[in-house]
């Protein structure tokens, strides 16, 4: 009897083994189906999530110019909207997050320069922006740089922007640095300074917010080139397709339409759609 009933329990125990083994199966087999149907894929964007007009994330979702570039290149890939990860692109971390593998591109005010194109690779470009100056919508004094000297001139801290403005152009320029646009943007409204500087995509962004709107102006100056791009890890084969899906928005019209809705209440008077490969230096 005592034999029995060690043999009934082993039984019992293999019968259990067997039976967590075909379960295990079944599951590999099914999440290896599914990864291979495509019905779980995903693709990670990075972008800015605090620039209006351009990146920016709000309680119902992600907007701007930078986003509407980034989901239509996703939807010419075979990705919906939903299938969509975006992930904070902040500006000193974007090489290195293509680098590491974090995202499969970064549409976030990108521009491409030398330094930028020995580590990752650019698709594009897809926006030539400049930098400029955004004042009040009543100021009649500054109609140049030149205009700046002696005005107080304010960017955010770490910004070679406005040091390029005081070293180049107005040496006599107060400069002002806050740590974000929105100070500076605060400031200019109640006068506290007299000029913001950055790109004018960027300064487009934030005029067009509905808080902003009518109160602000760019001087329309263009004094850099910034050529925004689509960065990639370097030698991947995303540069191509990217490519080829920012040559198709330009062609159906859907770029003209996403700059008007993102810059278009700030009066923005865009660049027309770059060529791509053309970098203008």
């Amino acid at each position: 009897m005592k034999l029995r009933r060690v043999t009934a329990a082993s039984a019992a125990v293999l019968a259990l083994a067997v039976a967590a083994t075909a379960c295990g199966s079944d599951d590999k087999d099914d999440s290896s189906s599914s990864s291979s149907g495509g019905g779980d894929k995903k693709i990670t964007i990075g972008i800015k999530f605090d620039q209006p007009g351009i990146g920016q994330k709000t309680p119902d979702g992600y907007t701007g110019f930078d986003v509407d570039v980034a989901t239509y290149v996703a939807k010419q890939l075979g990705y919906d909207e939903d299938q969509i990860q975006w992930k904070e692109a902040k500006s000193a971390d974007r090489e290195t997050m293509l680098q590491r593998g974090d995202v499969d591109f970064i549409a976030a005010s990108y521009s491409i320069n030398d330094e930028r194109a020995a580590k990752v690779d650019f698709a594009g470009p897809y926006l030539l922006a400049h930098q400029d100056v955004l004042v009040r919508a009543d100021d009649k004094d500054i109609k140049s740089p030149e205009d700046l000297n002696s005005k107080k001139l304010c960017s955010v801290a770490g910004s070679t922007s406005a040091q390029n403005v005081k070293d180049k152009l107005a040496p006599k320029a107060q400069l002002q640095q806050y740590q974000t646009y929105s100070q500076c943007l605060t400031g200019l409204q109640s006068g506290a300074i007299d000029a913001l500087t950055t790109d004018d995509s960027i300064l487009a962004g934030y005029a067009s917010q509905a808080s902003f709107k009518g109160k602000f102006k760019l001087g329309g100056f263009k004094m850099t080139n910034e050529n925004y791009g689509i960065g990639v890890k370097k030698g991947s084969d995303l540069k191509a397709k990217i490519d080829t899906a920012l040559e198709k928005m330009v062609s159906d019209k859907s770029w003209d339409k996403a700059v008007e809705a993102n810059f278009g209440p700030a009066g923005y008077e865009n660049e027309p759609a770059p060529k791509i490969g053309n970098v203008v230096k």
